[in-house]
């Protein structure tokens, strides 16, 4: 067959414009069915957990780097190197991830301690790398909005290859930089950067360049090129595994659909295969339910497997499907791998739905209030859907108080917080981790940053009511 043209995968172009006038940009996706407290379980973070992973990471990295620099210029340089080298270039890629999103400790700010160093580590800047992210999860595989694409169609080998090693990424990544730390941020950073993070980006990409010419100046002094073999080198010899694991995610499958279990793939894995990629092979669970940390993934998937396609056996068995797609592809980059689903699969907008939200009915209204539920149909930590017309609110308990809030995210805009979970008295997006105070309304983590308007609750005996709120109230 001949090839046909190739499309545009450019953000801030007119293919995005067909994306959005398409339906496709931040369009409520398919979720597995799964009982909502079993999920509220699933989402429980854990400091613990956490540090005991990291922990064991931190330790094989910084022992691996002794090993090397204690055994240089003999012949365990080589695999002391590859050892430390692939858990530095590769395997910092998932805590990133996880960290990235806030899923992997309780406490923000442990997040953000491995976040930030990581984000440095793998060439990526910190707070574009975030909102890049938020945009792969909002439009994953939707063609000129999702900014991860690893390979646009048709694929060149020439796109892959240099990657095993980041010769084609990591220079780019480091010129982006650069630009960055001169002021510089393009149209396509733009589109998904909102402008309140732009000062972030700068002062991040002059941090970066201070201390890659720190790196520079250390090597001339000592006149040896042994600091480079452990700092920035690793992100570029080191990077095999991370490029390995990431092609089986997306690859071979869907473009411009609305259900993960047709453009997303999950891999068994190995005990050691799971561990430098912390459980990310469950990766159709992981962007339906984005709340769910990594160490319970897997949970999970025993949960709505039955509602997923069958997940590769193996890496080995990814590999055997997906390089004859891309084949395919490069000769005709319409082809596309077939998932058998149960049921229909969502493949156009404003299909989508939520398998966990629990709604409230609402009862008679009275004095301008509406009768919600029995204070027993609510538990602690609960946020229930309650629909009134054409508007939906998120009713909440918390301790011996209710409360309630629009129910609709203000970032993602057709997300329904119901689906999401209750955090030290913030509720979580189900989609991108935001945050939103339930007392106040107001942001408390990125990606959100417009609030939420409360609305007022009473206590009626054993009855929860809310206040109808009138026209045009904000």
């Amino acid at each position: 067959m001949a090839q046909t043209m190739k499309r545009d995968y450019s953000l801030a172009s007119a293919a995005e414009r067909e994306a959005i006038a398409a339906g496709l940009a931040e369009a409520e996706w398919y979720q597995s069915p799964i009982d909502p407290d079993r999920l509220r379980e699933l989402t429980t973070r854990s400091n613990g957990r956490a540090a005991l992973h990291v922990g064991l990471y931190v330790t094989l990295l910084v022992g691996s780097g002794v090993w090397a620099y204690l055994s240089l210029w003999s012949w365990w340089t080589i695999p002391a190197l590859f050892v430390y080298g692939t858990l530095y270039g590769s395997s910092a890629d998932p805590r990133w991830h996880e960290c990235g999103h806030g899923t992997a400790f309780r406490t923000p700010w442990l997040n953000d301690l491995v976040y930030y160093p990581a984000s440095f580590m793998l060439l990526r800047d910190a707070t574009l790398w975030r909102w890049s992210h938020v945009r792969h999860h909002s439009d994953t595989i939707v063609v000129a909005r999702d900014p991860e694409i690893i390979l646009a169609r048709p694929p060149e080998a020439g796109d892959w290859f240099p990657n095993l090693f980041n010769l084609k990424n990591g220079p780019q990544a480091m010129a982006r930089t650069v630009r960055h730390a001169l002021g510089r941020i393009s149209e396509a950073d733009r589109s998904f950067v909102p402008e309140r993070e732009h000062h972030k980006i700068v002062r991040e990409g002059r941090i970066y360049v201070a201390l890659w010419v720190a790196l520079i100046v250390w090597c001339l002094v000592s006149w040896s090129l042994i600091p480079l073999l452990f700092f920035v080198g690793p992100s570029f010899y080191g990077a095999w595994l991370v490029l390995i694991f990431g092609t089986t995610q997306h690859l071979g499958l869907r473009e411009d659909v609305l259900d993960h279990r047709l453009n997303t793939r999950t891999v068994y894995m190995n005990p050691v295969f799971r561990f430098l990629y912390w459980n990310m092979n469950y990766h159709v669970e992981h962007h339906m339910f984005p709340t769910v940390p990594t160490h319970n993934l897997r949970a999970l998937h025993d949960e709505i497997k039955d509602d997923l396609p069958e997940p590769s056996p193996s890496i080995i068995a990814a590999y055997r499907e997906l390089v004859p797609a891309l084949i395919r592809q490069h000769r005709d980059p319409t082809y596309e791998l077939d998932r058998v689903v149960p049921g229909p699969a969502v493949t156009v907008a404003d299909a989508g739905g939520t398998g966990v939200e629990v709604r409230l009915a609402p009862g008679p209204e009275r004095d301008g209030f509406v009768d919600v539920c029995a204070v027993a149909d609510l538990d602690d930590g609960d946020v229930r859907r309650l629909d009134l017309g054409d508007a939906t609110f998120a009713v909440y308990r918390l301790g011996d108080r209710y409360l309630a809030t629009d129910g609709i995210c203000t970032h993602s805009r057709r997300i329904h917080l119901a689906g999401g979970i209750v955090i030290d008295g913030q509720i979580e997006c189900p989609k991108h981790n935001g945050r939103f105070d339930i007392e106040s309304g107001s942001p408390t983590r990125d990606p959100v940053c417009v609030a939420l308007n409360t609305h007022e609750i009473r206590v009626v005996g054993d009855r929860v009511t809310m206040r109808v709120p009138a026209a045009g109230d904000s």
